[in-house]
């Protein structure tokens, strides 16, 4: 059967003419790319879509100050990316005002715990940012598909045709004192700032609900296990305190190393010598970014650099595996204390999302638990991908951005988007087999080390041994030998006794 064929227009660029859907807002250089890499059909993360129309609108803004771009063309591209991103909030005229506000003595806000957009990008307008993730090096492609997008925007306003780029162009105007090369680094930094604002509340949440259910379970005397091997006695609690501590301690130096993405390479344009900027382009442009995302955002110091490495996003790349590394010890810490129900340790209960077997009646497996694997194993696969992009880089320019973009923020975007379901459909309905945690620990040769100071490391290794082999609880031993008073044995046998020690302050 004949399929519909598509309504083209007609445009050219350097190279000739290309045939372009004729409703479509992107033109000539968008659909080269779209023919030349129909590789993976994954689209650029919206946050990244929406920190490229922001940029394009603090460039305006900002060659509009300096003198170089008439108000009428900088209103009409501004008004073009409000439009992208569905944020009427910041038209020209407040922006231009605001953004001139003093920010020198102001305390510095919190700004990645301010609330994020509920949308990126505006309905409608997706649709038109085509280029793969994976294209030319730099990004190039997807810069132009910016460019043409609010160019044709701009001019549809004022009167103009799609596709004659009449007045605004989107080389000429659009880009006017900017390269792909400070341009995508650029974007990338506010993206990940934009998205981490996202992440950090559920991040949050995590180590908040960990440290509950070691409030929960604090009472809960359980064998400790080094080597996999029984080793002296913790409380349940301070397994989950612990696990707690190290989400926190990994989000903390994701912030942290998130720092390093404040400083800004925009106005180095091709090489990171300015060239084709106005005096004062990069501080303004710089302050005007600040102001439309509400991050504290500076100049770099060296533009070069800032051409050259991508070290900061490795960095925060290396943060998240890091991260991941955590979640996902964490997170097979947990299947194994669930394993069972019979023969496995099963000291605790996981909640139950769904069957478990296609052919085993009645199986459960830790199914949130394993997804959380799967996605920190892809979050470790990617950071190493950003690492060897990192280094791919050559004398002036990295050009593997594309691919450092598209692994960052998907990997931050799998880890916001799991963390709700796994806090409340596994984390949050943990349980404690308290009865098969006694038996464990009572009868764990181990649990003689407490009674090395009371009764000698000899006389403590005998009832080890003699509970080994037996089976009888050290306990019950102690007891039976009358080595120890029934009240030193329950002043013993508390989790404060056995694993109070290392909270005890001198």
């Amino acid at each position: 059967m004949a399929t519909k064929r598509q309504a083209t227009r007609a445009e050219r660029d350097t190279m000739g003419e290309v045939r372009v859907p004729a409703g479509a807002l992107y033109g000539a250089q968008t659909q080269r790319a779209v023919e030349n890499y129909p590789i993976s059909g994954l689209r650029e993360h919206p946050v990244f879509i929406h920190s490229f129309v922001i940029l394009k609108k603090a460039a305006a803004l900002a060659n509009h100050e300096l003198g170089d771009m008439k108000r009428s063309m900088a209103m009409a591209i501004s008004d073009a990316c409000d439009l992208l991103t569905g944020d009427e909030a910041n038209a020209f005229a407040s922006v231009v005002r605001r953004s001139k506000k003093p920010r020198a003595g102001r305390p510095a806000p919190d700004d990645l715990r301010a609330d994020a957009p509920s949308a990126y990008v505006a309905r409608g307008y997706l649709d038109q940012f085509v280029v793969d993730v994976f294209q030319a090096g730099a990004g190039t492609s997807f810069n132009m598909n910016c460019n043409e997008v609010i160019a044709n925007l701009a001019n549809k306003a004022l009167g103009g045709k799609i596709g004659e780029y009449k007045p605004v162009n989107p080389n000429d105007h659009v880009n006017m004192a900017q390269s792909t090369n400070d341009v995508f680094p650029t974007a990338i930094r506010i993206a990940t700032l934009l998205l981490l604002r996202e992440l950090l509340p559920p991040l949050d949440r995590l180590a908040s609900v960990l440290e509950g259910k070691g409030e929960e379970l604090a009472d809960v005397i359980k064998s400790g296990r080094t080597h996999l091997q029984d080793a002296v006695p913790v409380t349940m609690g301070q397994e989950f305190r612990a696990y707690a501590a190290a989400v926190r301690r990994a989000t903390r130096l994701l912030v942290q190393d998130s720092e390093e993405l404040r400083q800004l390479g925009i106005g180095g344009t091709a090489a990171g010598t300015g060239i084709n900027t106005p005096v004062g382009y990069r501080q303004v442009v710089v302050r005007h970014l600040s102001a439309l995302t509400g991050l504290q955002l500076t100049p770099i110091d060296d533009l070069r650099e800032a051409m050259q490495s991508q070290l900061a996003i490795a960095a925060v790349s290396a943060a998240m595996r890091n991260l991941a590394l955590e979640l996902t010890r964490i997170a097979n810490d947990l299947r194994l204390l669930a394993s069972g129900p019979q023969t496995g340790l099963a000291e605790i209960t996981l909640p139950s999302v769904q069957p478990g077997s296609s052919i085993m009646p009645g199986k459960v497996n830790p199914s949130m638990l394993e997804c959380m694997n799967q996605l920190c194993f892809h979050i470790i696969g990617s950071d190493t991908a950003i690492a060897f992009a990192t280094q791919a880089g050559q004398l002036e320019l990295n050009v593997m951005m594309p691919l450092m973009a598209f692994e960052l923020l998907f990997s931050m975007e799998i880890l916001k988007n799991y963390l709700p379901v796994f806090i409340d459909k596994c984390i949050a309905g943990i349980g404690a087999d308290r009865v098969r945690c006694e038996a464990y620990y009572s009868s764990s040769p181990s649990l003689a080390t407490a009674l090395n100071p009371l009764i000698g490391y000899a006389r403590a290794a005998e009832i080890a041994k003699e509970s080994a082999k037996s089976g009888t609880p050290i306990p019950t031993l102690l007891r039976q030998k009358k080595l120890l008073s029934e009240e030193e044995i329950g002043r013993i046998f508390t989790p404060e006794f056995l694993a109070g020690q290392g909270d005890r302050v001198a």
